[in-house]
């Protein structure tokens, strides 16, 4: 390849690293044309996009933003995954691509300019969706208000039983 295509290359990968949320590292050997044409349906279905990339541009690309930290997931072919909106999506749909298609192996990723390993992408992956994350977020801060409400009616309701007790003691002595 000649220099200014590299240079092309290089431009454009930092630019796709500098607007992403998240970025996932995958290994795509042993997938047949068929599995990746796939793959890259679902990922454009989702709003993301699949490259593949040459690892020395790879590097060279991400040194002003994760410097070479992600030098050690990058040995061999490597598919990037890139997320502009939603940094879990490419991470589940990757996941469970790689539940059915044991060829496809996640090597790691980029998380806000930072590096994360499998295992990160992997925690990443198993999130509940965000509308399920906001209602355990609501549930957490109504339980001190709750507890608040209940506490504070707790006189009020405690004078409502002593009204009916002696109510009650009134009615037996008449």
């Amino acid at each position: 390849m000649a220099r200014p295509e590299k240079e092309a290359i290089v431009a454009e990968l930092k630019d796709k690293f500098s607007r992403a949320k998240a970025v996932i590292l995958t290994d795509y050997r042993g997938l047949t044309v068929a599995e990746i044409t796939e793959l890259r349906r679902k990922m454009r279905e989702a709003g993301l996009e699949f490259k593949e990339a040459k690892n020395t541009l790879t590097r060279i690309a991400v040194q002003d933003f994760v410097g070479s930290d992600l030098d050690s997931y990058l040995p061999g072919p490597t598919a990037l995954a890139f997320a502009y909106e939603d940094p879990v999506a490419p991470a589940k749909i990757l996941s469970e691509f790689a539940k059915t298609h044991k060829a496809l192996e996640i090597k790691g990723g980029v998380l806000d300019n930072k590096v994360i390993g499998p295992e990160g992408v992997k925690a990443l992956a198993d999130l509940p969706p965000r509308e399920v994350l906001v209602a355990q977020l609501l549930g957490v801060l109504q339980g001190p208000i709750r507890g608040l409400v209940t506490v504070l009616s707790g006189p009020q309701r405690n004078l409502v039983y002593v009204l009916d007790a002696i109510r009650k003691q009134k009615e037996e002595v008449a």
